[in-house]
């Protein structure tokens, strides 16, 4: 997929984001989007479902040195990526950190409660911190992606830990890992 151009995420995660939002109910949230590869396979899938979904988009906009895709200001390299791939006026973009209150407030103005029916997270190595931000917004059974449970990056071990504890709560359902180390499940209200 040409969506792969733009993420850091292996291709058989990029093609379960489209998959999990052609099949999603509800609208999409997404805490990290870089520069836009998973965000362009998720308005893929959206596209592709025929039903009107809403995608709301956060990142906060940092400078990241890479080989293959680093970038001097990943929210405007992320809007430019949304543009050229024809999404930039199906993403609802958040320049901002998805737990400051200005964030929060345009996410809960977009997305109503348990209608969040896709939660990816791609961000720092606090999710549980974003998943008590947004949790009221998801629907039961909401799929939830999330990056780094897996690997060699400094934030998976924390993630991992707080993945674990929701799991061991009865608070998210495992379905599986793909490429290296994005978690897939279900939240469980």
């Amino acid at each position: 997929m040409k969506a792969a151009e733009c993420s850091m995420l292996s291709i058989d995660a990029i093609v379960m984001l489209y998959h999990c939002a052609k099949v999603s109910g509800g609208n999409i949230l997404e805490v990290g989007s870089y520069l836009g590869g998973a965000t362009i396979a998720i308005a893929m899938g959206v596209r592709d479902s025929g039903e009107e979904k809403k995608i709301i988009s956060i990142e906060r906009g940092c400078r990241v040195e890479h080989p293959r895709i680093g970038t001097k200001d990943s929210f405007k390299d992320l809007r430019k990526n949304l543009k050229r791939f024809g999404f930039l006026d199906r993403v609802t973009l958040i320049n901002g950190r998805s737990f400051d209150p200005s964030t929060i407030a345009v996410v809960r103005q977009v997305s109503g409660p348990r209608q969040i029916g896709l939660f990816v997270f791609d961000a720092d190595a606090n999710v549980r911190r974003d998943i008590n931000c947004y949790c009221d917004r998801f629907a039961d059974h909401c799929w939830m992606v999330i990056d780094d449970y897996l690997g060699g990056a400094n934030k998976s071990e924390r993630l991992r830990m707080q993945v674990d504890e929701l799991v061991s709560a009865g608070r998210l359902e495992p379905l599986g890992f793909y490429g290296l180390g994005t978690w897939i499940g279900r939240w469980l209200i």
